[in-house]
C-alpha cells in the first residue's frame, strides 16, 4: 500500500511539474494621436483613432484599428478632404519582462481592411467624391506597461490601398496609387 500511495505522489508531483502552465490572453484598447504623411514632401498632418487588441498566450494575437485624419490630401485647390481606415490584422509581439506588470512588447502587425477617402469639391462646383478602397497595412511597434493595466504604445504603420485593374470585375491585388505612412503614440489599457 506505501508503494501504491507513493507511486500516486510521485506521479501526481511530475504531472503538476511537467504541465504547461496556463495560458493567459491579454486584451488591450490603445487611443492614440499621431500625423500621416502621403509622400515625401508632405509636412505631415493630424490623425486619430483607436486600436484594440488580444494576445492570446501573449506572443500571437490580433487587432482592430480605426483611424480618421482629417486634412488628408493636404492644402488642395479641388476641395477639403478626409480618410477613415478599417483595419484587422494579425499581430506577433514578445513580452520582455512577462505578460503581468511593468514590462516592454516590441511587435509587428499586418493585415486588411478598408480605406474610405472623402473629397469635397464644393470650392468649384457642388460635388463631392467618396471611395471604399481594399487597403492593407504593415507596421512595427512597441507597448512598454508600467503596471498590470497601464501602458503606452507607439508605432509606425504603411497603409496602401488595393487596386481594382478594371473596375467592377474583382479585386486585383496589386498595390494601389493611394498610400501614406503614420507615426502614433497613445496610451494602452489591458
Amino acid at each position: 500500500m506505501q508503494r501504491l500511495t507513493n507511486a500516486c505522489v510521485i506521479l501526481a508531483t511530475a504531472v503538476t511539474i511537467g504541465a504547461p502552465s496556463l495560458a493567459r490572453a491579454d486584451g488591450y484598447v490603445s487611443p492614440w494621436i499621431g500625423m500621416h504623411a502621403v509622400d515625401r514632401n508632405d509636412d505631415g498632418r493630424g490623425t486619430f483613432g483607436v486600436t484594440a487588441g488580444y494576445m492570446g498566450g501573449g506572443v500571437f494575437g490580433f487587432e482592430g484599428d480605426v483611424g480618421y485624419s482629417s486634412n488628408f490630401f493636404g492644402p488642395s485647390q479641388i476641395g477639403e478632404g478626409h480618410a477613415v481606415n478599417v483595419m484587422g490584422n494579425f499581430i506577433l509581439g514578445v513580452p520582455i519582462g512577462g505578460d503581468d506588470g511593468a514590462g516592454v512588447r516590441p511587435f509587428v502587425t499586418g493585415g486588411l481592411g478598408v480605406l474610405r477617402t472623402h473629397i469635397d469639391a464644393g470650392r468649384l462646383v457642388n460635388a463631392s467624391l467618396t471611395s471604399n478602397d481594399l487597403a492593407y497595412d504593415v507596421g512595427a511597434g512597441m507597448m512598454g506597461f508600467f503596471s498590470d493595466h497601464f501602458g503606452v504604445r507607439g508605432e509606425v504603420r504603411y497603409l496602401r490601398t488595393l487596386e481594382d485593374g478594371n473596375r467592377g470585375s474583382g479585386v486585383d491585388f496589386e498595390a494601389g496609387r493611394l498610400r501614406f505612412w503614420r507615426a502614433t503614440a497613445g496610451v494602452t489599457f489591458r
